[in-house]
């Protein structure tokens, strides 16, 4: 089995057999593209008459050609995956700037792991974190297909930094509800009920004291739902059933997990410790959000960061050693 550099090479030299008959003269190439959370290698083909072109990261197939070991249907499937790709690239180059109020919302990432990117979006900071911006054209079942908004774009559509923000939050909420479900509830749902052991059962009970359970945060759709902690109201309606305050554990940028304060048993130390083991060990590079643990106020309705753990990178590498961990961010 090959390794991934010899992968990349032939990706270049073999996809276009398994690109449509209008690839035929175009340059295959693999570049370096800024992705969220760190570089990635990513395949283009550029036609003779194209100066904007799609790219394709290449780590998925790499992953489907390990576990099947089939270089065939790895080639396939990105040459297929690239066509989609490449079509909605000419949606997004029709799309009116006009619209942009109408389909921008708002996701989180991580500050630290992601500023070279941020230098070209607009973008607001909140805490460790930074809201940015995509442009949804389109979702489905299958999932949805948007792009990220740049300072560019921004200032095709007319908009300011204020007026983006205000749009993003209403339209999010609007397209994406925020959804706040016991762990229990999400995970019985995942399974098929049919057949299920009583004891198993009996281990997703629904009825158990709030302060007792964890509480998944996200969307209706599952997909940047991170960003539903964002609004106050979700929160502030969890810390009043469960009667104390929360501590937010960013599970990914998907979701994060509220706890009662008195379930961290008042030490959100060791809940960080447990976030950063699971972002090395579980989430992908890609989908992790951050290391450090928030604190929700209910009667202040503030959230806040509750850790400052000594690093604040995503991919282990120490950005910030001299950083302990505390109650304050550091100034």
């Amino acid at each position: 089995m090959m390794n991934y550099e010899m992968f990349k090479e032939i990706v270049k030299e073999k996809i276009k057999e398994y690109m449509p008959p209008e690839y035929k003269d175009a340059v295959a190439e693999v570049i370096s593209v800024n992705k969220i959370n760190g570089m990635k290698d990513a395949l283009v083909l550029r036609k003779s008459d194209e100066q904007i072109v799609p790219n394709l990261c290449l780590d998925d197939f790499y992953k489907t050609y390990r576990e099947f070991d089939d270089l065939k249907m790895a080639l396939s499937n990105m040459a297929e995956e690239y066509v989609r790709t490449a079509d909605s690239s000419i949606k997004k180059l029709e799309i009116d700037m006009s619209q942009m109020k109408d389909r921008v919302v708002m996701m989180l990432i991580n500050t630290e792991q992601n500023r070279e990117m941020l230098a070209d979006l607009p973008h607001r900071e909140f805490q460790d974190l930074s809201v940015i911006y995509r442009y949804v054209i389109s979702q489905n079942e299958q999932g949805m297909t948007s792009f990220k908004v740049t300072n560019e774009l921004m200032e095709q559509a007319g908009m300011t930094p204020e007026e983006l923000f205000q749009y993003a939050a209403e339209n999010t909420k609007k397209m994406f509800p925020p959804r706040i479900k016991r762990m229990e509830d999400v995970m019985f749902g995942m399974m098929d009920e049919e057949g299920i052991p009583d004891e198993v059962a009996d281990l997703f009970q629904t009825d158990r004291n709030p302060k007792e359970s964890m509480w998944v945060i996200s969307n209706s759709r599952g997909i940047n739902g991170a960003v539903s902690m964002l609004y106050d109201e979700n929160l502030n309606k969890l810390a009043d059933r469960i009667g104390t305050d929360l501590y937010i554990m960013p599970s990914s940028v998907h979701e994060v997990i509220a706890v009662s304060v008195e379930m961290g048993n008042g030490n959100p130390e060791e809940l960080a410790e447990m976030v950063q083991e699971a972002n090395m060990s579980v989430v992908e590079l890609e989908d992790r959000l951050s290391n450090n643990v928030y604190h929700y106020d209910k009667d202040l309705r503030e959230l806040k960061l509750a850790t400052q753990v000594p690093n604040q990178r995503l991919d282990g590498v120490v950005a910030e050693p001299e950083l302990i961990y505390g109650t304050e961010p550091k100034r």
